[in-house]
């Protein structure tokens, strides 16, 4: 009898224990969340992060307080998500660069990238332009190749992100020149650079480059995916221009959330922002920015970030970029 007793205890505390845990899922969000995004604000990464944001918070019914913590390649953003408690209200707005290409970038990370995060769910992709000031004597990508051959180092290229870095760098060794790097804690710092003539080239996502080169303050010359953009088909890709076949650089944009972090509210933010993914009006405001959305689930990001990573490292590897 006093065993049944017992028996009876456990299961009522058991019970007790899941109703906690059920309650407790279905409670969150009851606070505000905060989204890191690693870059400055203005940049590609705060843009589409912001309007995510936003739309999520509307489904969540909780406001979501984006937050720029800018510096190192996203390192510091990343830092400081990777260390924070695995409760859902810190969220990373990562990119190939924290979340990819930044393990084969720096000597040594404050965290394990491949096992401090884990993946929530993927925003989408935007490719970069290539572009250069208005008084570089290059009217076409090509013509800037033949300039870097005749003056080695002569050209000088800013970035602000591995993809930036990365994109410039992969193009120079392919077409093999010598480019100068000059390095900026911020896109727009880096834009505002290459319209004043401080810097030849800039290679960078299209929320940077696409309305300076409409405006005619920059020249653009290339896209670096493998299609024409629909927001500005006029321009090559890099491949068209030079004859290439394999060159691809692209930046993409996923959630990520501390290590830890609840399967329950990684699937309730992942059917958010999948559900943002779909929204018109995102859609609509980023399509000019070549913005493509592809909703999925947290174990595809988790697929995608681990092949990204191996295809970056290549990349890296094969430009004969020292880590810092």
């Amino acid at each position: 009898m006093k065993n049944i007793r017992i028996v009876g205890l456990l299961a009522a505390l058991l019970g007790l224990g899941l109703v906690t845990s059920t309650a407790q899922a279905q409670a969150y969000p009851n606070k505000p969340i905060k989204a890191i995004v690693p870059f400055a604000a203005g940049s590609a990464t705060d843009q589409i992060g912001r309007a995510f944001a936003q739309k999520m918070s509307e489904i969540l019914g909780q406001p979501i307080v984006v937050d720029n913590k800018a510096g190192v390649n996203g390192m510091l953003g990343a830092d400081a998500v990777a260390k924070s408690a695995p409760d859902g209200y810190t969220l990373l707005i990562g990119t190939n660069s924290t979340n990819a290409a930044l393990k084969s970038l720096m000597k040594k990370l404050p965290y394990d990238q491949d096992t401090a995060f884990a993946p929530v769910g993927y925003l989408g992709s935007v490719p970069l332009i290539v572009a250069v000031n208005n008084d570089v004597p290059a009217k076409n990508l090509k013509e800037l190749v033949d300039l870097a051959k005749a003056k080695p180092t002569h050209v000088t290229f800013a970035s602000a992100s591995t993809s930036q870095l990365v994109s410039t760098e992969v193009l120079a060794n392919m077409a093999g020149i010598q480019l100068t790097h000059v390095p900026y804690k911020s896109g727009p710092a880096a834009m505002t650079d290459l319209i004043g003539g401080q810097v030849n080239l800039f290679t960078a996502d299209f929320a940077v480059t696409l309305p300076q080169v409409k405006a005619g303050k920059i020249r653009g010359l290339a896209v670096t995916s493998t299609q024409r953009s629909k927001a500005i088909p006029e321009l090559p890709t890099v491949n068209e221009a030079l004859g290439l076949k394999d060159y691809e650089l692209i930046a993409y944009f996923a959630i990520f959330a501390p290590a830890g972090t609840p399967p329950d509210i990684i699937q309730k933010l992942n059917a958010a922002i999948n559900k943002a993914a779909t929204d018109k009006d995102i859609l609509e405001r980023f399509a000019a920015l070549g913005f493509e959305s592809a909703p999925a689930s947290p174990e595809a990001l988790a697929q995608r970030s681990k092949a990204e990573t191996a295809k970056w490292a290549k990349a890296i590897r094969d430009a004969k970029i020292e880590a810092q």
